[in-house]
């Protein structure tokens, strides 16, 4: 799905031929799961005639700033939500179809913004499509202070906390690191690929609790929890442009089909172990020989198996609170 730097290029992407334009049309599907405490038909009317001043992003959400009075436009993609304009292929990301297609209205299109600049009598269309339903369009008085933003954790952009702050936020938790960072709530923007990016490039296993981070672990992840998104934002989030050393090139397809990128070479030169493993829902990729899962003996803990879940009736179980994020991420 897209994560912070591929919503950060659909930002580019709409300010750059929105800005200064008047939306003088809009065609809009009827879906009452994607459109939240609105209609179709009041998304529309409560938009239309309005220029668009800015396009704004925090964590996986955007938002259009409009002038006049009315709401604002708060769009989630969801797992397959994307923009395209009209005459142009639509964005794409990893998972995104090999071939997609340009006909106009696009599939799956639940709204189109027909844009006009009466100065030089410029017009465009762009359109917001979802095939699979779960992103979300809202209409807000105030973007920032109304939800899903005001639920949101810090944005690794725009309001990473210091190291002084972020400790305690980490060490608090005993859930796995890969569920706290998946965890909206905690860190916006942040899903799968470039969780498991940054634990990478930290050198921290996926599964390591949160109350068991060393200084170092913490300081490293602190550090790459900004470095991968600002890398991937600053190459417009094109995967060809990722440095030769993320993951990111290597941990498509679970071993079962090559990349392009060939092998990932470890520091003394050896090819590096990629393994899979599930925590907090999702399939997370990490490299053996640098993310280590510390053993109760490293960490001065007893042999004793801890108890992570109770048992329920009928043989189910419930996980303790804290072994799951406070939001399920979407899944890609």
């Amino acid at each position: 799905m897209p994560e912070l730097p591929e919503v950060e290029r659909a930002v580019r992407l709409l300010r750059s031929i929105g800005v200064g334009k008047t939306i003088c049309k809009v065609e809009t599907t009827e879906d009452k799961l994607v459109f939240m405490q609105t209609t179709h038909d009041q998304f529309a009317a409560e938009i239309v005639n309005r220029t668009i001043q800015d396009v704004c992003r925090y964590g996986k959400v955007f938002y259009l700033e409009l002038n006049g009075k009315g709401r604002a436009p708060v769009l989630h993609f969801g797992m397959t939500g994307n923009l395209q304009v009209r005459g142009e292929e639509p964005l794409r990301y990893q998972e995104s179809p090999k071939r997609p297609s340009v006909t106009w209205p696009p599939k799956y299109m639940k709204f189109v913004l027909h844009l006009a600049d009466e100065a030089s009598n410029v017009t465009a269309e762009v359109a917001f499509m979802d095939a699979r339903r779960l992103g979300r369009i809202r209409l807000c008085i105030s973007p920032t202070a109304e939800p899903p933003i005001s639920e949101l954790g810090f944005d690794p952009i725009l309001s990473m906390p210091s190291m002084t702050d972020f400790l305690p936020m980490v060490r608090r938790r005993t859930c796995p690191v890969k569920a706290l960072l998946l965890d909206q709530s905690f860190s916006a923007g942040v899903g799968n690929w470039v969780a498991d990016e940054i634990l990478y490039h930290a050198r921290i296993h996926p599964e390591q609790r949160c109350n068991t981070l060393t200084d170092d672990q913490l300081n490293s992840l602190h550090n790459h929890i900004t470095d991968v998104c600002s890398t991937a934002v600053a190459v417009n989030a094109d995967s060809q442009q990722f440095p030769e050393n993320w993951l990111f090139r290597y941990r498509w397809g679970k071993g079962k089909k090559k990349t392009d990128a060939g092998t990932l070479i470890l520091p003394n030169g050896e090819p590096a172990t990629i393994k899979w493993v599930t925590v907090g829902g999702r399939t997370s990729a990490y490299i053996v020989e640098l993310q280590r899962l510390p053993s109760n003996a490293d960490l001065g803990l007893s042999n004793e198996p801890q108890p992570v879940s109770r048992p329920l009736r009928g043989g189910k179980r419930k996980r303790l609170v804290d072994d799951l994020p406070l939001q399920q991420p979407s899944k890609r």
